[in-house]
C-alpha cells in the first residue's frame, strides 16, 4: 500500500452544490502547483471535461476519469483508481447524486466507492434552510454505513458567518469535522448551470471555475482539507499487454459536438493502435483509419454547421457504404442518420448512413444504465449507460443485433443498429474493461 491523498465529494441529493465545489477545489490546487487527478462516481461523461479543464495547468494537462461499479467490476475500479491517482500528490472525487443512491439501492453508489477505494468523504450539506437541524443529518450519514468514512463537511449557499457557526456547532457535536462554508452567490449558480450545456467559444467557462475558486477560497480551510484526505492506495495492476495488431488506426471524433467520451475508452481503444482524433465540425476529411469511432455530444447545437460541412458528411457516408468499420454512439447516431430536427423545427441534413430521422421536438429524457447482450455473441455482456433528450422520429429497415436490458434486467426499446460494419446505438458503452473490439470489427485483428 502506498500513502497517498485523497478525497470525495458527496451529498445528501443533487442539487447540493458537489460539481461547484468540486471545481473549485480542483482550481485552487492546481494553482498551489499541485498535480492532481479528478475522478467522476458513476457514468457522468459531462463533469469529466469539466474536472480535466479546472485541474490541468499550461504544462500538466490531465484527463478526468469515470469510477463506476456497474459499467466494470470492482477489481476494475481499484485498478482504475489505484493507476492513476499514483501519479498525482491529490485525487479529487466527486459523488453521483445522493451519497447512497445505486443502481439499485446502494450499489453502484458514491457510498460504495468510497468504501471500495478507502476514502474519506467530504459532505455538502445546503444549509440554505437549517441551522442545528444540520445534526441530526450528518449523524444519519455518518452511522448508516460503517464502511463510510464521512470526515468532514462543507455548507453551501450559508447566509452569513453568524449562520455558519449554528451549522458548524451542528457538525462538531456529531463528530463530522466542519471545513467551512459557502455563501450564496447567484453569479457562481447561474455560471454552472450553463457550465456543461453551453460549449460555444463566447462563454468562458475558464473565468466561471475561477470564480468558483476564489469563492471557495475564501471561506474554506483547504490546508485542513488536504490534512484530512490522507489515503492508502491499493497495489496497481499492470496494464494488459497490447495486442498483437498494434499499427492499427481508430480515427476519433472530437469537437465541440462530439467530445463525450470516457477515457478509459480511448485507453482501450489505444491497445489497438494509433488514436487519431478528427472534427466533423472543421475538417473536410476523415483520417485514413481503421475504425472511425463517432461519439456522443451535442449534434443539436451545432446542426447547421454539422450539415454545412457537405464534403465530411459525403466523406463519413462514402466510408461507411464502402465497408468501413464505424462505431458510433447517442450524438454519433444523430449524425449518421438521414435528418436532425432542431426544438423549433428547422430540419438539417445528416450523413444519410443509417435510414432515420431524429429531432429535439416533443424531447424527453431517456436515461439509466444497460446492459447489452448481442446477437450471435454467446456469453458476452457489455454495460453502459444512455442519456439524451433526442429521440427517434423516423426508423426504416434497419437490423437490430441486441437484446437490451436496465439495471434491474428489465427489457427496454433501446436499439443497437448495424448497417453493412456500422454499429449504432444512443447508449455510451464503456469499453475500458470489457472491450471486446476485436469480436466486433475483426479488421482491428487482421496483420
Amino acid at each position: 500500500m502506498k500513502s497517498n491523498r485523497g478525497f470525495l465529494i458527496a451529498a445528501p441529493s443533487s442539487g447540493s452544490g458537489k460539481t461547484t465545489i468540486t471545481l473549485g477545489l480542483l482550481r485552487l490546487f492546481a494553482r498551489r502547483g499541485m498535480a492532481i487527478q479528478p475522478f467522476k462516481c458513476g457514468p457522468d461523461y459531462l463533469d469529466t471535461m469539466l474536472h480535466a479543464m479546472a485541474a490541468s495547468t499550461g504544462e500538466t494537462q490531465r484527463s478526468g476519469l469515470n469510477l463506476d461499479t456497474f459499467m466494470a467490476s470492482k477489481q476494475h475500479v481499484r485498478s482504475l483508481f489505484a493507476r492513476h491517482a499514483s501519479t498525482a500528490e491529490i485525487s479529487v472525487i466527486e459523488g453521483v447524486m445522493g451519497l447512497f443512491d445505486g443502481a439499485e439501492k446502494s450499489d453502484g453508489s458514491s457510498a460504495e466507492i468510497a468504501a471500495l477505494l478507502g476514502l474519506p468523504v467530504i459532505m455538502v450539506i445546503d444549509g440554505s434552510k437549517m441551522a442545528y437541524s444540520a445534526a441530526p443529518i450528518l449523524y444519519g450519514f455518518k452511522h448508516f454505513d460503517p464502511t463510510v468514512n464521512v470526515a468532514g463537511v462543507i455548507f453551501n449557499r450559508v447566509g452569513s458567518a453568524s449562520h455558519y457557526s449554528y451549522l458548524e456547532a451542528a457538525a462538531k457535536d456529531v463528530g463530522v469535522e466542519p471545513l467551512g462554508y459557502l455563501p450564496r452567490n447567484s453569479a457562481i449558480t447561474i455560471g454552472e448551470r450553463h457550465l456543461g450545456l453551453n460549449t460555444s467559444a463566447e462563454y468562458d467557462r475558464q473565468a466561471i471555475i475561477d470564480a468558483m475558486a476564489d469563492h471557495i477560497e475564501k471561506t474554506v480551510n483547504i490546508d485542513r482539507l488536504r490534512e484530512v484526505a490522507k489515503i492508502e492506495l491499493p497495489e496497481v495492476e499492470p496494464i494488459r499487454p497490447a495486442t498483437k495488431t498494434s499499427g492499427k488506426v481508430i480515427a476519433v471524433a472530437r469537437d465541440e459536438a462530439f467530445n463525450f467520451i470516457y477515457h478509459a475508452n480511448i485507453e482501450a481503444l489505444s491497445r489497438y493502435g494509433e488514436i487519431r482524433f478528427f472534427s466533423p465540425l472543421h475538417d473536410r476529411e476523415l483520417p485514413e483509419a481503421d475504425l472511425v469511432y463517432l461519439a456522443g455530444g451535442y449534434p443539436e447545437l451545432h446542426a447547421e454547421a454539422l450539415a454545412a460541412n457537405e464534403t465530411m458528411r459525403n466523406t463519413i457516408a462514402k466510408w461507411c457504404r464502402n465497408g468501413g468499420a464505424t462505431w458510433a454512439e447517442c450524438g454519433g447516431l444523430m449524425y449518421l442518420g438521414q435528418t436532425l430536427t432542431l426544438a423549433d423545427g428547422a430540419t438539417h441534413p445528416m450523413c444519410g448512413v443509417l435510414d432515420l430521422d431524429t429531432t429535439m421536438q416533443e424531447a424527453r429524457l431517456t436515461l439509466g444504465y444497460r446492459k447489452v447482450y448481442p446477437a450471435k455473441a454467446d456469453g458476452i455482456e457489455l454495460r453502459g449507460h444512455e442519456f439524451h433528450y433526442s429521440r427517434i422520429s423516423r426508423q426504416g429497415e434497419i437490423d437490430t443485433i441486441a437484446e437490451i436490458r436496465n439495471a434491474r434486467d428489465q427489457e427496454v426499446p433501446t436499439s443497437l443498429f448495424r448497417v453493412g460494419n456500422t454499429i449504432a446505438s444512443y447508449i455510451h458503452l464503456y469499453w475500458g474493461e470489457r472491450d471486446n473490439l476485436a469480436n466486433w470489427f475483426p479488421v482491428l485483428t487482421l496483420a
